[in-house]
């Protein structure tokens, strides 16, 4: 393939599914720059490899893939533990004094849902944000996590039992 033809397959991924591996990138990494790396990194694995890419499956799939992969070598990385023990200081730190920003921020429902779906566990959290996020179909969520279409759907079903218990929790303690 002629470095022209990958430069324009490159810059059409990138604008039709630079957003979406932003998301799905952000919905493991909890973070907007790391996110849009995680992704600059995937569109640079994608460009390297495009000559032995298959066109039999579908590129979507591929991206999300790569960047699946991105994300988990990233939160395996030592920086990343180095990050998350600073943040753990800092956010206990917080937590000893009242924040009013907290106070803000719990007002919001979107924010509360969006909470409650990251605090499922992540083989949970990652069906859900596929499939409703990013609207894949559960064939399509089985070919991007390397995984059975029955596992998929049993992970939704048991992902939305665990929401609707936390939800109807909240609301008993009063959120």
């Amino acid at each position: 393939m002629d470095r022209e033809k990958k430069d324009l397959i490159l810059e059409k991924m990138m604008i039709e599914y630079g957003n979406e591996l932003v998301r799905l990138a952000f919905s493991y990494v909890k973070d907007t720059e790391i996110a849009k790396d995680m992704v600059q990194n995937t569109f640079i694995k994608c460009y390297k490899n495009l000559d032995s890419f298959r066109f039999d499956a579908q590129i979507k799939t591929w991206l999300y893939r790569i960047t699946i992969n991105e994300c988990k070598d990233y939160l395996k990385s030592w920086n990343y533990k180095m990050v998350q023990v600073k943040s753990f200081i800092n956010e206990t730190a917080k937590s000893i004094l009242p924040s009013t920003e907290k106070t803000v921020i719990d007002k919001y429902n979107n924010e509360e849902i969006r909470d409650t779906i990251s605090s499922l566990p992540k083989v949970y959290r990652e069906v859900v944000y596929l499939y409703y996020y990013d609207s894949l179909k559960t064939e399509e969520i089985a070919e991007v996590l390397d995984i059975p279409v029955n596992t998929v759907k049993t992970r939704l079903r048991r992902a939305k039992q665990r929401l609707e218990s936390m939800i109807k929790e909240a609301e008993l303690n009063g959120r």
